[in-house]
């Protein structure tokens, strides 16, 4: 079933915050109608629902990454390994479980290190109506053991301006940073993956 909502109907501050993002219409609609379709049918089996919440935020992670390739990370392409965002999102869903609100109440910041570096890409506020109880950091990992192409080598004079990288391959490692915003005292979680 898909919800078939209007904009009209979905909170401004949410939709202001994805075009924020540069994102077009398609893809706002895509990502409010999922988090709104979840909201009107919490009937839904808990495992098919897990699932489609750990795919969405898989896909919302791979969006960021190819909104950030040209625009803060000056690459013409991300090689993100094999189910690396569905590993991230199952983890981000973990760390989620326990809190009052679970993933409604996350704040999810996107960082990328490179050369010891940290990048801030992104942020993911799931539910603007929601007060945050809560954020994670992620940070992806660039693979330090790929040695760049000859190809690469060829095409930075030829094709692109200095600092430009035709490619930028992440490592399977990454990670994830839990800091709780109602309770100074129960500390930073930090998992390295």
């Amino acid at each position: 079933m898909v919800a078939t909502s209007t904009m009209k109907s979905k909170n401004s501050e949410c939709i202001s915050e994805l075009i924020d993002r540069r994102l077009d219409h398609a893809q706002i609609d895509e990502e409010l109608d999922y988090w709104y379709h979840g909201l009107i049918e919490p009937n839904l089996n808990g495992e098919v629902f897990e699932e489609r919440t750990c795919q969405n935020l898989a896909k919302m992670l791979e969006n960021c990454l190819s909104r950030a390739k040209k625009t803060k990370l000056h690459c013409s392409e991300v090689l993100v390994p094999e189910k690396l965002t569905s590993r991230i999102a199952r983890d981000v869903l973990r760390l989620s479980s326990g809190e009052p609100c679970g993933l409604r109440g996350c704040i999810l910041f996107i960082n990328l290190e490179v050369e010891n570096v940290c990048k801030k890409l992104d942020r993911i506020i799931y539910d603007s109506s929601v007060v945050p109880t809560f954020e994670l950091t992620l940070v992806f990992k660039q693979d330090s053991s790929a040695w760049p192409s000859l190809r690469d080598f060829f095409l930075i004079g030829a094709c692109f301006s200095p600092g430009f990288r035709h490619a930028l391959k992440l490592s399977p490692g990454f990670r994830l940073v839990k800091k709780k915003l109602y309770s100074p005292s129960a500390g930073t979680v930090v998992e390295e993956y």
